[in-house]
């Protein structure tokens, strides 16, 4: 829960006007669109962050058990909350190595941002994947339907991971 409220932030600040952060860490055509109050990106900022709202009230439904239907419903956000944020996280990671390794090349003015991605933004997206995962499996364990929420977790992960292929072959995010 704490990490989806402490993603969230920036988002908010960030539609609100701020760009606090932002200059040195987010991609600068983000930051244009930001900084020109791009109706459409404002919206995206805004629904970016209720949705990473929305995955925090999912961790923190993941903390107590619930009844079988809702827990269904959390195994499946979580599996796919997993699945999205530890691929989006290995692609910055994977994109940073092979900029740092010289295998791929950027603009000599994104070079310091392509590390952004790869020390913080990347780590940090595995890092609320995989507090999904854990929080994930510790629910089901602690559920008398284990075997429904593993398949409920695992049905989210794979359509979390379909959308997310479907999204970077259109190449969107």
């Amino acid at each position: 829960m704490v990490w989806g409220v402490l993603f969230a932030v920036p988002s908010f600040v960030w539609a609100l006007g701020g760009t606090a952060g932002a200059e040195s860490t987010v991609a600068p055509e983000l930051l244009r669109l930001a900084r020109d109050r791009v109706p459409w990106f404002l919206a995206v900022l805004w629904i970016t962050g209720l949705l990473k709202l929305f995955g925090a009230v999912v961790g923190l439904g993941l903390a107590r058990p619930r009844g079988v239907r809702a827990g269904r419903f959390l195994a499946l956000c979580g599996g796919g909350a997993t699945v999205l944020l530890v691929w989006h996280g290995c692609l910055f990671v994977v994109h940073g190595v092979l900029v740092e390794a010289g295998a791929v090349s950027v603009e000599p003015g994104l070079a310091g941002l392509t590390r952004w991605y790869l020390y913080l933004w990347g780590p940090w997206f595995v890092a609320g994947g995989l507090a999904f995962a854990a929080a994930t499996v510790r629910y089901a364990r602690g559920h008398e339907d284990r075997r429904g929420l593993r398949l409920f977790g695992a049905a989210g992960g794979l359509g979390a991971l379909a959308l997310s292929l479907a999204f970077t072959a259109a190449g969107i995010g």
